[in-house]
């Protein structure tokens, strides 16, 4: 093998590892400590931050209380952009920059809320307790 074959493999595979390494922490961040979710004046918020996936995409939260999703775009331009919902009738292209409130009803306990891009590639569950 010659010099530069060499050197143009050693760059690939520190590229290669430096990718593995560091990857999107947050797309496989599970959200059941319940830090994406916050009961103001009766009404359950749940947040989801949508760019390149959905962070994070296993959440928990109280069944039988009025709720709402929250799912935040900042620079998405990707498909996670184009959300549904099929549980809530919810279809729709999210601005790539901003919040978008979702009334998702009382959810019942046992009844998780699926959501996912447009191709199908990205996904998210609450799971209801």
């Amino acid at each position: 093998m010659n010099k530069t074959a060499s050197i143009i493999l050693m760059v690939a595979i520190v590229i290669g590892g430096i990718i593995l390494l560091s990857g999107n922490s947050n797309r496989n961040s599970m959200g059941s400590d319940g830090k994406n979710v916050e009961i103001r004046d009766g009404i359950q918020y749940i947040t989801i931050d949508a760019r390149g996936g959905y962070s994070p995409n296993v959440s928990t939260a109280e069944a039988g209380i009025p709720s709402k999703l929250i799912v935040s775009t900042n620079g998405t331009y990707d498909c996670s952009a184009a959300l549904v919902i099929r549980s809530a009738n919810y279809q729709e292209v999210l601005p790539p920059t901003g919040q978008t409130e979702i009334d998702i009803g009382t959810p019942k306990a046992g009844e998780p809320l699926r959501g996912t891009c447009g191709m199908g590639m990205y996904n998210f569950v609450v799971n209801f307790d």
